[in-house]
């Protein structure tokens, strides 16, 4: 059976990320998959690349076809060269910036607004229940004659 290792595409319309799999050559693009061995952010700034290493080296070992694509990203991983024996196995793969906390960003945007929020809710509040309170007013006025 021959194998390749190629980008299965997930995501919505303009928003695509990948899980790079190993799976049947006859099997469609987004098909059913061996095994799942990476994933690909294109969107992300830098491009989000992780890639099992030890599970990339066995599948090419075993011959398994990197598609044009998955090489390309191996090749920035390293693990391409790795497993050619080519010099530069630790790749050019640049690192991703660390999120900031959103409870830092809120507390930092606090600070900056001076403790205070400028604005009211966006949401307007829930409004009570708009029937007249005429059932409460014939409650009492039942209890007022009782007592006289």
């Amino acid at each position: 059976m021959a194998v390749k290792i190629k980008l299965m595409r997930l995501g919505k319309i303009r928003q695509p990320y990948y899980r790079i799999v190993v799976a049947d050559a006859r099997s469609r693009r987004s098909g059913r998959a061996i095994e799942t061995i990476g994933k690909y952010h294109p969107k992300n700034e830098p491009s989000l690349i992780e890639v099992d290493s030890d599970r990339a080296q066995y599948w090419l070992g075993v011959g398994a076809q990197p598609t044009e694509p998955v090489q390309h990203l191996l090749e920035i991983t390293g693990d391409w060269q790795k497993f050619k024996g080519l010099p530069g196995a630790e790749g050019t793969l640049k690192p991703q910036k660390e999120k900031e906390d959103k409870l830092a960003r809120f507390q930092a945007a606090l600070a900056a607004a001076g403790q205070e929020p400028t604005t009211e809710a966006t949401t307007p509040r829930k409004r009570g229940d708009r029937r007249p309170k005429a059932d409460a007013a014939e409650g009492e006025a039942a209890e007022a004659p009782a007592e006289a």
